[in-house]
């Protein structure tokens, strides 16, 4: 993505929730990552992912997540020397993948890490890849000689588990820039997280099996709230399946799809929108005659990101009545990301209510 000039929009719908403070409180405080004597020390690309691991860690893991702030582009940034010090240091790597946070695997390949790499897109049941490696027959992954057990453990069929050679090999970081037709904002899909979850519960036990019940335990609670979520969109399905929505980038589209929503925006406009390029005069034409036509519900727009045909967007949803909401690319402060899910499933369904 090129880099855009940031558009701070207030993010609605958050309730203010008790969160887990993360124990490396991100990239500028890195130099204190894995300082604590006997715990494992993760990294993760974004407070979205640090989130979760210290969720299911505890107090047995150290947690640094290098983007944490609304202000940086895990598109655009680049890894600092600290941040390398960190990879270099870690126990575990939790990246989303896909071509969004590609500074990790850049991190990684320039340095002798031995960590164990979670790649979130991964376990997207849509992810483009091999098919003995992703069964399109089930939403689960292919399971892997280091997680032959997860089947049996978690009962989700078929997670896909790399290990520690095929994370760091060659051809695995060729392919982290975007991918054409793929949507690698999976943090976006619940269930995708709940099997990031599983992964990451899994590591840790095998770095500390003394605390593995307890790792167990941390991520039967988070499945609880993930299953929670799931109902919640069930619901939004039957009541409001097949309504139409307008997306100025494809940013929250796996949970509107979970939604039973159907999005009408031109793939052209998102396209450039998410590319920081100009919509063509007739794309925005298009978009707004959709918007006009009295079908369209809701307007869903990215809270860190924006520009000139964005800003449209929103003045004429505004004018004609439609609901505009805003989905963020990093976690709100003082948030876990069960109550951030559960707060943009809210605003959903409170949009469409009206």
């Amino acid at each position: 993505m090129i880099m855009r000039a940031p558009r701070i929009l207030p993010v609605i719908g958050i309730t203010a929730g008790s969160a887990l403070v993360l124990a490396g409180c991100g990239a500028s405080d890195g130099d204190d990552a894995g300082a604590a004597d006997d715990t494992i020390t993760v990294v993760a690309s974004t407070n979205v992912y640090g989130q979760i691991a210290e969720q299911i860690g505890g107090d047995a893991v150290t947690v640094t997540p290098i983007i944490d702030s609304a202000a940086q582009d895990p598109h655009e940034y680049e890894g600092s020397a600290q941040d390398q010090l960190l990879v270099s240091n870690a126990d575990v790597i939790v990246e989303n993948g896909g071509g969004y946070d590609s500074f990790i695997d850049a991190m990684l390949d320039s340095s002798d890490s031995d960590a164990h790499v979670i790649t979130a897109v991964e376990f997207s049941h849509d992810y483009p890849g091999d098919e003995d490696e992703h069964d399109e027959s089930d939403e689960g992954h292919a399971d892997d000689e280091d997680h032959s057990d997860e089947e049996e453990d978690h009962d989700h069929e078929g997670d896909d588990h790399s290990d520690e050679e095929e994370e760091h090999s060659d051809e695995d970081h060729e392919g982290h820039d975007h991918i054409e037709g793929f949507n690698e904002h999976v943090w976006y899909d619940p269930h995708t997280i709940e099997h990031v979850a599983e992964a990451i519960a899994d590591e840790l036990s095998e770095l500390d099996p003394e605390q593995a019940d307890v790792f167990e335990a941390n991520l039967a609670e988070f499945v609880e709230g993930i299953e929670g979520i799931e109902a919640e969109l069930d619901e939004m399905a039957t009541e409001y399946g097949d309504d139409e929505i307008f997306v100025t980038e494809p940013v929250p589209l796996y949970l509107t799809a979970a939604a039973g929503l159907v999005n009408v925006s031109p793939d052209a406009f998102t396209e450039a929108v998410e590319e920081g390029q100009d919509v063509s005069p007739a794309t925005l034409l298009e978009s707004i005659t959709l918007l006009e036509s009295g079908d369209v519900r809701m307007v869903i727009v990215n809270a860190q990101t924006g520009g000139a045909e964005t800003t449209q967007i929103i003045t004429e949803a505004e004018a004609l009545g439609i609901p505009v909401i805003e989905f963020a690319e990093t976690l709100p402060e003082g948030e876990t990301y069960v109550s951030w899910m559960q707060a943009n499933v809210a605003a959903m369904a409170d949009a469409l209510a009206e």
